[in-house]
C-alpha cells in the first residue's frame, strides 16, 4: 500500500479508531450524523447495514474518488428489542439490569463504499454475549462513571473495572464496534491489505484468545 491514504473512517469512537489502526493503514476520520432510528418491522441484522451504509454515504461529499469509506453500526439486541444507547442514567440503569444473567446478542455491520466507482460491500457479525449475574451496586458504581451513556445496551465490554461479560467465543472487536477480520476480508476485495497480522494485534490488544478468526479469513 502507498502512503496515499485511502480508507476514511465514517465514525468518532474511540474504540473503532483503535481497532483500524492495528492494520497500520493510513485513514482518516470524517464523521457522519445519520438517523438511528428503527424502521417499523426491520430487522437486527437489516437495520445495522442499513445503517452502516447510511454513514457511509452520508460523508461521500467530503471525500476523495480514490477513498474508501468504512462505516459501522453496532446494535444490542435482547429476544426482540435492539438496545440502543440509554436516554440517561435510569435508562441505563435498566437496560443492564435487563441484560444481567442471561445471553444476548451483538449485531455489528460494516460497509466499505469506494467513492470512484460506487462499489459497496458489507460485513455482518453476530456475537452472542453471555453476561455475568453483577450486582446492582455494581450497576450503579458503572453508571456513575458516565461511560454506558454513549454505548449501545449501556456496557462496554471492555470496561476494566465493571467487567460485565461472563465468558465468551465469539467476537471481541465486533462487540466494541468493529470486527477486524470481516474488515481484512472485505478490503482483500478492494485489493487493500493491512502491514500486520491483524488477528494476532487484535488478540494481543484485547487479551482475548479468538477461536474464530481463521474461518472468518477462510471464507474470504
Amino acid at each position: 500500500m502507498t502512503e496515499e491514504i485511502i480508507l476514511l473512517l465514517a465514525s468518532n469512537s474511540p474504540r473503532r479508531r483503535q481497532l483500524l489502526a492495528l492494520g497500520n493503514w493510513k485513514f482518516n476520520i470524517i464523521v457522519s450524523d445519520v438517523d438511528e432510528s428503527q424502521l417499523t418491522g426491520e430487522s437486527p441484522k437489516e437495520y445495522v447495514l442499513r445503517l452502516a451504509q447510511a454513514k457511509a454515504l452520508a460523508v461521500v461529499e467530503k471525500a476523495h474518488s480514490e477513498n474508501i469509506i468504512i462505516g459501522s453500526d453496532t446494535a444490542v439486541v435482547d429476544g426482540d428489542a435492539i438496545l440502543g444507547k440509554p436516554n440517561d442514567e435510569e435508562d441505563a440503569e435498566r437496560m443492564l439490569k435487563q441484560l444481567r444473567g442471561h445471553t444476548h446478542q451483538v449485531f455489528t455491520g460494516v460497509a466499505f463504499y469506494r467513492v470512484c466507482d460506487g462499489k459497496m460491500l458489507t460485513e455482518l457479525c453476530v456475537t452472542d454475549v453471555p453476561m455475568r449475574g453483577y450486582s446492582n451496586d455494581e450497576i450503579m458504581a458503572y453508571v456513575q462513571t458516565g461511560d454506558p451513556l454513549d454505548k449501545a445496551g449501556a456496557y462496554a465490554i471492555q470496561h476494566p473495572n465493571f467487567q460485565p461479560v461472563a465468558s465468551m467465543s465469539g467476537c471481541y472487536a465486533g462487540v466494541m464496534g468493529l470486527p477486524m477480520c470481516h474488515v481484512m476480508r472485505a478490503l482483500r476485495k478492494f485489493d487493500l491489505a493491512p502491514e500486520t497480522d491483524v488477528p494476532l494485534a487484535c488478540q494481543t490488544l484485547l487479551n482475548y484468545q479468538c477461536l474464530i478468526s481463521s474461518k472468518i479469513l477462510r471464507d474470504s
